[in-house]
Parts: C-alpha cells; sequence; structure tokens
C-alpha cells in the first residue's frame, strides 16, 4: 500500500488523533508508525487501541529553536565529533523546551492506564529506509505525568548522533523530518517478538521467519535475548526449521510502571507449532495489505491472542524481476558488467534496446524493439537476463556455467547448482534439438569460418576489425541538419540493429586467440605449469583498453616535462582543472594533450555502459585525478610503459620455454599456438568498446534532443531527458509533461546509488542463491579466489568501492568490487589486485595479467574482510589472498 505525504494546513493540524482516524496520506501528520498502525486498524488486525500525539505538537515545542544547529548539521562531515555534538546539542535543547500548556493537556487526555509510548518520525518506516531502532520507545509508562515526560524524550530522540547519522547516510533533509509519537495501551504479553514476513537473509519470499521470547518483545528487539527461531513455509503451512533459544532473560512489566530483566530458564519452544503457523498466516494477511514484505513487532496475551503493535516495510530485499510465471533465474547484467550502481531510465532502455538484435540473432520473436528481448527484465534500475531457458537445456547448462567461469566465476558455481534445484529440471529433449539454436547461429554468421580464418591470417583480422569500426561510426552519424524528431527515429533505428551483427563479427577474431590458447594447452598436456599461460597472456598487443592506458600515462608524461603544467595538475583539485578545460585556460602541454586523447577515448568512462552518464569528453574530472596519480609514479623501473615492455619480453620467453619443453612437431605446433593467441587475444575488448560508442552516439543525440525539450519548457534540464524512456522523450517532443515523472526518479536514482549488495543470480521467490550457500571459509588470515594473474605482492591495500574521486598511490594493492574499462587507469600504478565478481577472463583479469600484476579475482566479501591500510599477500597463482589476523 503506498503511503503518500499530504500535510494538512497548519491551523487545520490536530495535536492528537486516534490511531484508527490515521490515514495513509497523513505521513507528515502522524509518522510512518502511526501510519501503518492505522492502516493495520482498518484492515481489521488486533492493534493496541492508542492515540497519536501528531507532528503539530512537536513544532508547537521545538518552533525554530533547532534551525541554527540544523544548518550546522548539514554542513557536518557524517560521522564526525562535531556531527556528534551538535546532535547533543540539538537534544539537549529539545529535553529542557517549555511544553505549552494545550499540548501537555492533549497528551494528559490521550492517558489511561499502562502504556507504550513510541517515535513515529516523518522519515521513519518508509518503503526505502525503516529507522528501525533509531528513535526512542518506552515500555510500560504509568501516569500522565510519566506519558509526558515519555513523549518529551522521543521528541528528543530524533537528535540522538544515531538517528542523524542514518539520516545523512539515507541522504534525508535533517530540517524536513518532524517528529510524532504513539501511545498504545500495553499488551500483557506471555510471549512477544518479531516477525518477517520474508526471509531478510536469503530474500526468499513467503518464507516468514518469527523471533520469539517470553516476555515484552523488547528483549528480542534489544538483543538481551537469544530468543526462538522458526523458518515457516507459508504457503504450505508448514514449519521448515525451528532453532530454540537460550532464553536466560524475559523483560516483564513491573507494577507502577516500567520494566525489568528477570532471569528465565525456560528451554522448551515459547510458541507451539500450531501458534508458529497461525502467527506467519497472520503475517501475510498484512503483508497482502502493504503490497510488500514486512517487518513486523507482534505479542501474545494471555488468552492466546495474537497482537500487531508495529509494522514497517523490509527495506533490505531486492526487489524481484517481473517473470513470466513460474520459477525464474535471473542473472545479473550490472554485476557481470562490473557495474553495481543504477542505471539510468534512458541506458536501461538503451540496452533493452541494443539486446533486440542478440535475441533476433537467435531466432527469438520480439514484437516491440525497444522493449528488447524477453529475457531482459529491470528490478531496482539494474538490468538482469532471465536464464531460466538455458538452465534448462541441455546443451545451456553444459554452456552457460562454463562462459561464466572466465567471465564471473561466483556467478558460475550459483548457475552450477541450480541445476541440483528440482525447479529447474531439464525440459525433455535430444541433443539434436538443444543444439539448434546453437547450430543455427554458428552457421547463419559463419562463426567457425572466420575464426579459422583468423587463425590462418591475424593480420586480416585486424584489418577486418578497422573497417567496421570505420562503418560503425559512419552509421553513428545522424542526418544532417536533423531535428529532434530525426535524431529520436536516429537512435531508436540504430540501437536495436547494431550491436549483435557487430558483436558476431569480432568475438570469433579476438575468440580465436583463446581457441589457440586452449590448442596451446592440450599440446602441452601436463608439462604445462601453474601461471606460465597466464605469462603468455601478459602485455598483449592491439588491446584497446591497455592501449588507452597507456596512451593516458604518456601524456601524464609529456605534461611532466613541463614544470608548470605538472605542478598545477598535481596541486589543483580535479574539479577545477575540469572547468579550467572546458574553459580553454589550461597550459597547452595539459589541454593539448588531453583532447588528443578524448579525442580517441572521450566516449568512454567508469560505468560507461550507462549513456545516461556523462563521458569522459563531457567530465574529464576522473582522469585529471588519475593524472595526478601518475605524476607521483618516480620509479623508471616501476614506470607502465617500462612495466608493459618487461612483460612483453616475459610472454615472448614464455613462449619459446614451453615451445622448447616439449619440442620437435609438437612444440612447433605450440610455438605458432601461442603466437597466434597473442596476436588475436587482445581484440577481446573490441566488442564492448563500440558497443560504448554506440552508447555515447545515441547519448549526444539524446542530450541535443534534451537541450530542445529545456528550451521548450517541457524538461528542466537537457539531461533529464536520461530519466525518461524513449518511448516518453517520443511523447515529450509531442508536447507531453514528464517533469514531475523525472523528479520522481531522480529521487528513486539517488536512493538507489546508495544500495550496497546487488545479487549475482536472484530467484522468482526472491532467494538470493549466495546467500544461501555457507560463507566462505577463512583460514589462517587468508581469504579465497579465482587466480587470475600469476606472481605474488605483498603491500598495502587501498579499498576503492567508487574511483571517481580515488588516487591509488603507487604500488598499492587495489581491493574492489569490480571493475569495468573506466577504472583500468588505476591498474597502470597498482602493485596487485583483489576483486570481489570476476573469472579468469573477465575485464579486470585480462587488464591485469597483461600488466603482470598478481590478481586474485572472485573473492567474496573482500571489500568487508579488507581494510584500506592493511597490509596484504596477494598469490595470483594459488587464488590466495592473506589478511591480517587477530584484529
Amino acid at each position: 500500500m503506498a503511503v503518500t505525504t499530504r500535510r494538512p494546513t497548519a491551523h487545520k493540524e490536530p495535536l492528537t488523533l486516534s490511531l484508527v482516524d490515521v490515514e495513509p496520506d497523513m505521513l507528515e501528520l502522524a509518522g510512518g508508525k502511526a501510519v501503518n498502525l492505522g492502516i493495520l486498524l482498518r484492515a481489521g488486525f488486533r492493534v493496541p487501541p492508542g492515540t497519536c500525539v501528531t507532528t503539530a505538537a512537536y513544532t508547537r515545542v521545538v518552533g525554530d529553536l533547532l534551525q541554527p544547529l540544523v544548518e550546522e548539521l548539514a554542513a557536518a562531515a557524517p560521522g564526525s565529533p562535531v556531527q556528534d555534538q551538535l546532535a547533543a546539542e540539538a537534544r539537549e535543547l529539545v529535553l529542557t523546551a517549555p511544553i505549552a500548556r494545550d499540548v501537555v493537556d492533549a497528551v494528559r487526555m490521550s492517558v489511561s492506564g499502562p502504556v507504550a509510548v513510541r517515535s513515529s518520525a516523518t522519515a521513519e518506516d518508509l518503503p526505502f529506509a525503516s529507522f528501525a531502532g533509531q528513535q526512542d520507545t518506552y515500555l510500560n509508562v504509568v501516569g500522565a505525568d510519566a506519558v509526558v515526560d515519555a513523549v518529551r524524550r522521543c521528541w528528543a530522540s530524533l537528535w540522538t548522533g544515531r538517528a542523524v547519522a542514518y539520516r545523512a547516510a539515507n541522504g534525508i533533509d535533517h530540517a524536513g523530518v518532524r517528529l510524532a509519537v504513539v501511545i498504545e495501551d500495553m499488551v500483557e504479553a506471555e510471549v512477544a517478538g518479531v516477525m518477517f514476513t520474508a526471509n531478510p537473509v536469503t530474500g526468499r519470499r513467503g518464507e516468514a521467519v518469527i523471533d520469539a521470547s517470553p516476555g515484552l518483545g523488547e528483549a528480542v528487539v534489544s538483543g538481551a535475548v537469544n530468543p526462538d527461531q522458526f523458518h515457516v513455509d507459508v504457503a504450505g503451512s508448514r514449519v521448515l526449521h525451528r532453532r530454540l533459544g537460550e532464553k536466560l532473560v524475559s523483560v516483564r512489566a513491573v507494577p507502577g510502571g516500567g520494566v525489568e530483566q528477570v532471569r528465565d530458564a525456560r528451554t522448551d519452544a515459547c510458541l507451539s507449532d500450531r501458534q508458529v503457523r497461525e502467527l506467519a498466516a497472520l503475517g501475510a494477511e498484512v503483508e497482502a495489505v502493504y503490497g510488500a514484505p514486512q517487518d513486523t513487532e507482534w505479542a501474545l496475551d494471555r488468552k492466546g491472542r495474537f497482537w500487531f503493535t508495529q509494522t514497517r516495510p523490509i527495506t533490505t530485499l531486492f526487489p524481484v524481476p517481473d517473470g513470466r510465471g513460474g520459477a525464474r533465474a535471473f542473472f545479473s547484467v550490472n554485476v557481470a558488467q562490473g557495474v553495481y550502481r543504477p542505471l539510468t531510465p534512458a541506458g536501461i532502455a538503451a540496452l533493452r534496446a541494443a539486446s533486440t538484435s542478440v535475441a533476433r540473432l537467435w531466432g527469438i520473436d520480439v514484437r516491440d524493439p525497444l522493449a528488447g528481448a524477453p529475457a531482459v527484465c529491470a528490478a531496482a534500475d539494474r538490468l538482469f537476463v532471465d536464464v531460466t531457458a538455458p538452465l534448462r537445456n541441455k546443451v545451456g547448462r553444459a554452456l552457460l556455467p562454463r562462459v561464466m567461469d572466465v567471465m564471473e566465476a561466483r556467478s558460475a558455481t550459483v548457475l552450477r547448482a541450480l541445476g541440483e534445484d528440482p525447479r529447474f529440471t531439464l525440459v525433455p529433449m535430444s541433443w539434436a534439438d538443444s543444439l539448434r539454436p546453437l547450430t543455427g547461429v554458428a552457421i547463419a554468421s559463419r562463426l567457425p569460418l572466420r575464426l579459422v580464418q583468423s587463425l590462418v591470417d591475424p593480420e586480416s583480422a585486424h584489418r577486418k576489425a578497422d573497417d567496421l569500426g570505420t562503418g560503425l561510426r559512419r552509421r553513428l552519424e545522424p542526418p544532417p541538419h536533423a531535428t529532434p524528431a530525426q535524431r529520436l527515429e536516429h537512435v531508436m533505428g540504430l540501437l536495436p540493429r547494431e550491436f549483435a551483427p557487430l558483436a558476431l563479427e569480432l568475438l570469433p577474431r579476438g575468440g580465436a586467440g583463446f581457441v589457440a590458447l586452449a590448442l596451446a594447452a592440450w599440446l602441452l598436456g601436463d608439462q604445462r605449469r601453474p601461471g606460465e599461460l597466464s605469462t603468455v597472456l601478459r602485455s598483449l598487443p592491439d588491446n584497446i583498453t591497455t592501449e588507452m592506458d597507456l596512451d593516458l600515462w604518456q601524456l601524464a608524461q609529456d605534461i611532466r616535462q613541463d614544470p608548470v603544467s605538472a605542478a598545477l595538475v598535481r596541486l589543483t583539485p580535479p574539479e577545477e582543472l575540469a572547468e579550467r578545460f572546458h574553459a580553454h585556460t589550461l597550459p597547452a602541454p595539459v589541454d593539448r594533450g588531453l583532447r588528443g586523447f578524448l579525442a580517441w577515448y572521450g566516449d568512454r568512462a567508469v560505468a560507461e555502459i550507462d549513456l545516461g552518464l556523462p563521458r569522459w569528453s563531457e567530465d574529464p574530472t576522473y582522469l585529471f585525478g588519475v593524472l595526478a596519480g601518475y605524476l607521483t609514479l618516480d620509479d623508471p623501473s616501476s614506470a607502465p610503459d617500462a612495466v608493459f615492455e618487461r612483460g612483453r619480453r616475459e610472454a615472448e620467453e614464455m613462449v619459446e620455454t614451453l615451445a622448447e619443453r616439449v619440442g620437435g612437431l609438437r612444440g612447433r605446433l605450440v610455438r605458432t599456438a601461442l603466437e597466434r593467441s597473442r596476436a588475436l587475444a587482445g581484440m577481446r575488448e573490441l566488442p564492448k568498446f563500440y558497443l560504448v560508442t554506440m552508447l555515447a552516439a545515441a547519448r549526444r543525440e539524446l542530450l541535443a534532443i534534451g537541450e530542445d525539450l529545456r528550451a521548450r519548457g517541457l524538461l528542466a534540464a537537457a539531461d533529464d531527458v536520461f530519466f525518461l524512456d524513449l518511448r516518453e522523450v517520443q511523447a515529450s517532443l509531442a508536447g507531453a509533461q514528464h517533469q514531475d515523472l523525472v523528479e520522481e526518479r531522480r529521487a528513486d536514482y539517488e536512493r538507489e546509488l546508495r544500495r550496497r549488495q546487488v545479487p549475482r543470480v536472484l530467484l522468482s521467490d526472491g532467494t538470493e542463491p549466495e546467500a544461501v550457500a555457507a560463507p566462505p571459509a577463512v583460514e589462517d588470515g587468508s581469504l579465497h579466489g579465482i587466480p587470475a594473474s600469476a606472481g605474488s605482492v605483498t603491500g598495502v591495500a587501498t579499498v576503492v568501492l567508487d574511483p571517481h574521486r580515488a588516487r591509488l598511490e603507487p604500488g598499492r594493492i587495489l581491493v574492489c568490487p569490480s571493475t569495468d574499462p573506466g577504472w583500468t587507469p588505476l591498474f597502470l600504478t597498482a602493485g596487485g589486485l583483489v576483486m570481489e565478481m570476476g573469472g579468469a577472463n573477465s575485464h579486470g583479469a585480462v587488464v591485469a595479467r597483461e600488466y603482470g600484476i598478481p590478481a586474485v579475482v572472485g573473492v567474496r566479501n573482500a571489500t568487508d574482510a579488507i581494510r584500506t591500510d592493511d597490509e596484504l599477500t596477494v598469490d595470483g597463482t594459488s587464488g590466495t589472498v592473506w589478511i591480517p589476523s587477530g584484529r
């Protein structure tokens, strides 16, 4: 159920409301807790009767008293001592402010018998932020004066350090938050606790998780007791799992007011299976009322009746993509591409449209080219692919995990495990029928022929790739003097048409290099040692991404030759340098050099698969930060070009070593295969590069359209266009107003930027399979992943979650969730790499090998287990990372 934020005009705002009269659109008057309790009451659930002391009462007491402190809090650094001190001052002001007589009288009239006094903030129990435990609750409050005091302390709890920090972390304005208070009759609870109507750890919907303990629920909520826990399959009304806690204490009401902890030695279950099933069924009814999984607090009275004392959305669950019915498995495109952040609506729309060309290649009917392949879907502003069909196909089940092994090994593990899930059993089908789609694509695209041609004549493969890029750039240009409508028509035709045919031309040419490597591995048999073949792949020629990094390094060296330019780049904030770049006021070595770099690489960016994000040609701030880091590297032997050249020599020497080791005809075949591998494997980056080139061209057209819509008053800013999909842009050109929609989507996008956990694979019941699996073993201070680049290095870690402001000092070990090509300039000064996602052939692994950086990828929870400034040893041959123990 949606909760809106109508705020009544000041002269109509009552000081108190009966809970049953609190309606869903009264968030600004009653706060989240009271709104949710009002919904439950009107839906017929047992909720203790009570009153809401509205935010009008809070405003009467606080008024503008806190305004100066609130302004200072907005400027204070999150988590700083200054923030804590300001919060303490604000809290003290509320605790000492006089309370108007009419407010006191209104509160006193709400009291009859023992009550619970609970905070209900306007930024609380929201779909995106629960604020659980951030404000105070007082139980078994007896007497009118005690209730008035508890209400005041609830108001003051809006300014505890934890509440202030939580608001800052969730981007909620302190000045816009007010606090109401709920006064509920106490339930004489025999047993109480918490129930999640979906599993908050695994994400599985329809599995209720109940924590229960004797006495009041405060024992469970505060963590004072180890409660009984029950997992319930709601649809089947089955208790799936029970774990009985020690329940050494219970919280009980004290006659005359207050609560106390009482020693308790109860060892049996405090709820029977019948009661557990009844409670879970009630939870399902609550969830149905709200249309979303809920985190509830409940109590069981002496008569065996369940009461709900609170409910809020479970804000940590990842939304489930829309499927096509039945059990489905969704694979994250974002994670595979190293982009954990959300995509803009236009970015999602562009990739959906591009997927049309892929679907048509496989003979899949796509009725709406802009909607994309039926298997492509979105959730939480991230893109997913429904992989149910290949999982249930013999060939798909065999190939998909193997492809993931080299791209995203952790996903491969998850997909293999799903093969044992009875919901994903194979569809009865002969091998011939299973192979038919793959065979059809291979024949139609002449894939085997292109692969063989590339192996026979690598130079011809490179010439063909260059021709393909030239042709693409020509087709990307819109008609001369195109109108906004013609520009949009150009984009809407371009995106569903270009990508798959181009990728099929390029993939077998780069793929031939890895076929040659596999052939060499087969010829070598047991005569190859760990890490030797990855050494062969160091410093590959013709890799567009490593060429970009080395060109940026060369620009830094050119700047270094001019002391004035070098000092400017080292000492000036990157944001200021970017402004000067656009104003053409930088020294010539910087300005001329960067413009030359951007002429070829200006379409690239961090998270570049999202055309809604600026390209480096628009905003070179990140590049200036990287250049400043490069200028701190003074050791010539550690210079990236020197390292790259060393890697090339080591690779060529390894080719000779391996060929001579087996000798004879087999040795000559090994040499030829490895030379072909080096000549072709560097082309693996080209499909992605040209996809990004295509998206950047579409972005330029959409920006021009956005500027036209801004000039016509249909958008507030040109880049608002990226918060619309292509059909909505078309409607805007026809005069439709979408500014409210843009603002709503921008707010959603900003909230999604704060989401840390994005599942690799997500099931249609909400389960995140990785969360179900046992956590990785950490033995003797070690973490384990996939060997990605041979060698061992010991150094100091820098954990980087967002590369935009990161500066990696030379020799530091880069620890990150994932990378895309926009990250790789950081690799040039890195001493090693530890990455949470990826496989042996993922982007980060390939670039690390080419630079000769020891690397381990697919290391689960690396950015949590490792801290910046930890000393690490990274063994890229065994796939092991040693971290300090005992901290």
